[in-house]
């Protein structure tokens, strides 16, 4: 930031009595304690890369490839999703394919 923009505000929506300086939560604000399910949910996940090895997750996108070959769309959609991700909105590829010609026709 330069030394002409203005700071930041601590938000004046909802009461800041649960805020100290800055608008940082205070000591004892409940909301301040983050998710109460996320330590749940790291176990779980831990859990389920202890159980689940290589062999076995090579397994599973071997049968999810062979679905998708078969004609399975929901499989097909997942394989393609996992590798080369969502496709991008068209008025996205046209500004793109723009800039491009721009770019080329302009001397560096």
């Amino acid at each position: 930031m330069s030394e002409d923009s203005p700071q930041p505000q601590p938000s004046t929506t909802a009461a800041n009595g649960d805020r100290g300086p800055g608008g940082k939560f205070a000591p004892g604000n409940k909301a301040a304690k983050g998710n109460p399910f996320a330590r749940k949910a790291a176990q779980l996940r831990s859990a389920l890369f202890r159980a689940v090895s290589a062999t076995d997750l090579r397994a599973i996108v071997k049968s999810l490839v062979a679905d998708a070959k078969t004609g399975d769309t929901t499989a097909a959609k997942l394989v393609l999703a996992y590798t080369l991700g969502d496709p991008q909105p068209a008025d996205l590829i046209s500004r793109l394919e723009n800039l491009e010609a721009a770019l080329e026709g302009r001397q560096l």
